[in-house]
């Protein structure tokens, strides 16, 4: 069985990490066959605050290619992964191609896979926020409509799928993502990250702000900004990790930004110590958003949807749009919450071993050859 994996932003790195490393343990510890997995970097992320710290924290093993996309527009970005990786497709000639949530870069690879009669296989297949607006709505639509192998993370998504008409090749695995937060969060380092920052458990919220919806537009985006500014003349501080793209919007759009503790973008282990400690986490982050409810970690949204509905069981997180008023009102009701939830909901993402299933599913798959 022969696998291109095809990566190209930090959320990407943390689930291939986890199943890389299941692919490595089922080739060693069983007689299913030979496996051989290659890793293609798009470079659509390529700060090392926002690739390369990920593959060192994660033991991601080194790309065979990086095919070093960079930034651009949507149809930039698309269109030069499509045309890079023909030639990579065309030379290695894979059984299967895998791709791994919402970007330009899975929707990037599975076109090219499919183009070459490749077969594609998506993990995190079935979400769905019912926004088309969203260009990760359209990539994760598309995507699942050419994979042949599809693993949902949870029950809902392979419902929404079941609602299209897509049965064939579907499969629930549970969340990748929560199989790597296991490992992650009992690390010594991920306890100590915390004393980097000079916090101290609770006394704290994190913001971060990425979104294209919220970033493109000035209003919105000086919206978001005022609400974390009233949390911190509520006495809560605010660590604001600022994406690279975020930062210059806030240039771009002369909006200054006051009282919060900004910081730069940060590896893995070190924001999830930030998320499981902290008091409250303020989002427009698909992944953040379910990293803190599977950390008990109330979350205010600033989308109008989420394509992570079992996130708001109990009212754990709150949709709040990009309003400044309904943000601070959200975020101070999520305030009055217990301290810690009982965790009884995390089982709507599995039992942790959702890689160790992926693998298995993948080695089973008949390969080209077959």
């Amino acid at each position: 069985m022969r696998i291109l994996t095809v990566v190209g932003n930090r959320p990407q790195f943390v689930k291939a990490s986890v199943v890389s490393r299941a692919l490595a343990e089922l080739r060693e510890t069983t007689t299913i066959g030979d496996v051989d997995e290659q890793i293609v970097h798009t470079g659509q992320h390529y700060d090392y605050s926002l690739s390369q710290i990920f593959f060192e924290q994660l033991d991601l093993k080194t790309p065979a290619w990086n095919l070093g996309i960079g930034s651009g527009s949507h149809a930039q970005q698309t269109g030069e992964i499509l045309k890079r990786l023909e030639a990579v497709l065309q030379s290695e000639r894979p059984d299967l191609v895998l791709v791994y949530g919402d970007t330009n870069s899975t929707l990037a690879g599975a076109l090219a896979a499919i183009k070459l009669h490749i077969q594609v296989a998506h993990v995190e297949a079935g979400l769905r926020s019912g926004n088309m607006r969203m260009a990760e709505e359209v990539n994760r639509v598309l995507t699942d409509r050419i994979s042949a192998l599809l693993f949902c993370p949870t029950a809902t998504a392979a419902f929404n799928l079941a609602r299209e008409g897509i049965t064939s090749g579907v499969h629930i695995t549970g969340d990748v993502m929560y199989d790597c937060l296991k490992v992650i969060r009992r690390r010594d380092r991920c306890s100590r990250a915390l004393a980097g920052f000079g916090l101290q458990p609770l006394e704290y919220a994190v913001a971060t702000i990425h979104r294209a919806e919220n970033t493109d537009n000035p209003i919105r985006l000086r919206a978001a900004i005022a609400a974390l500014e009233k949390l911190v003349t509520m006495g809560l501080r605010v660590v604001f990790p600022v994406h690279p793209r975020t930062s210059r919007r806030l240039t771009e759009s002369d909006i200054s930004v006051r009282g919060l503790q900004i910081i730069e973008p940060v590896g893995y282990i070190e924001m999830v110590a930030l998320t499981q400690h902290a008091r409250l986490i303020v989002t427009d982050s698909g992944g953040l958003q379910k990293e803190a409810f599977l950390l008990d970690t109330p979350c205010v949204t600033l989308r109008e949807e989420t394509e992570w509905p079992e996130t708001l069981s109990d009212g754990w997180n709150v949709l709040a749009g990009c309003d400044t008023r309904r943000i601070v009102e959200s975020c101070a009701r999520q305030l009055e919450k217990p301290i810690r939830g009982d965790g009884s909901a995390k089982d709507l993402f599995g039992d942790g071993l959702a890689a160790e299933e992926i693998a298995r599913l993948l080695c089973g798959h008949p390969t080209a050859d077959d």
